[in-house]
């Protein structure tokens, strides 16, 4: 496994080290593993939403494709224990 090597302040690395004693993670480097994990995969993440927007204005829906969206909508809020 590869190492990285970074400076941080004084009060992340206290928060860190809250986090680590209350159990978030079992060691700091745990911790800002996970961290990088979650970064990269809302980044992924937002890349791809961006890539399906850009394919639906690309090739948007015609009007008898939309046609009863709302009465399914409707129907699936309904549906819903609320």
């Amino acid at each position: 496994m590869a190492q990285l090597v970074t400076r941080v302040d004084e009060a992340l690395i206290l928060e860190v080290d809250e986090l680590v004693a209350r159990g978030a993670a079992s060691s700091r480097s745990d911790l800002v593993r996970m961290g990088l994990e979650r970064i990269i995969d809302e980044y992924r993440r937002q890349k791809a939403g961006e890539q399906i927007a850009e394919a639906y204005r690309q090739s948007p829906k015609t009007v008898a494709e939309l046609s009863g969206l709302g009465t399914a909508t409707r129907a699936l809020i309904e549906e819903e224990p609320w």
